[in-house]
C-alpha cells in the first residue's frame, strides 16, 4: 500500500483506517530488539578489542574509553540505521518494521539517537511500565515513542507482498 499524496497523514496512519499497518508490531518489535541486543554486542566486541590494541600503543591512555563503548556503540548503531535511508535498524528490516514521524517524514540521525536515549532512560526508570503503555495504545507504540511523535508500523512496502 502506498501512501497516496492528498491523504493526511494523520489518517494514513489511523489503525482503524490501516489496521495492516499495525498487525503484529508489538511482537516484531521485541524480536527485533533481539537482533539489534546481538548486533550491538558483536559490534562492542570489536570495538573493546580495537580499544584494547590502541590502549597498548598509547600506553594505556585508550583504555580510558572501556566504559564508553557499549553505550557510543548502541547510539551510533541506532543513530545511523534508524535515521537512515530504511527508517529501520536491521532487526527492524529482518521484521519488516519501520519508523515514521507523526507527520509522516523518516527520522533523521538526531531524532533517532534521542529516541535510542530515550528509550534507555525510560527502560531503566520505568522498565515494566514501558511496555504496558503499547497495551493501551492504538498504534501499538511505546511511552518514549508517543513523546517523541514516532509511530513504528509494518512497512509499506512489505504489506504489498503478504
Amino acid at each position: 500500500m502506498s501512501q497516496d499524496v492528498s491523504t493526511p497523514p494523520s489518517t494514513y496512519y489511523d489503525p482503524y483506517l490501516n489496521p495492516q499497518l499495525f498487525d503484529g508490531v508489538r511482537t516484531k518489535r521485541v524480536f527485533a530488539c533481539l537482533i539489534d541486543i546481538v548486533a550491538i554486542t558483536i559490534l562492542s566486541i570489536i570495538a573493546y578489542f580495537v580499544v584494547g590494541f590502541l590502549g597498548i600503543l598509547t600506553l594505556g591512555l585508550a583504555w580510558l574509553l572501556f566504559p564508553a563503548i557499549w553505550p557510543l556503540v548502541a547510539l551510533a548503531y541506532t543513530a545511523f540505521s534508524l535515521g537512515g535511508f530504511n527508517s529501520a535498524t536491521p532487526g527492524m528490516r529482518a521484521f519488516g518494521v519501520e519508523m515514521r514521524l507523526n507527520n509522516g517524514s523518516r527520522p533523521y540521525p538526531l531524532f533517532a539517537a534521542i529516541h535510542a536515549l530515550l528509550f534507555y532512560f525510560s527502560v531503566t526508570v520505568l522498565s515494566p511500565f514501558v511496555l504496558l503503555v503499547s497495551l493501551f495504545s492504538d498504534q501499538k507504540r511505546l511511552l518514549h515513542d508517543i513523546l517523541l511523535g514516532a509511530v513504528i508500523m509494518n512497512s509499506p512496502v512489505d504489506s504489498l507482498h503478504r
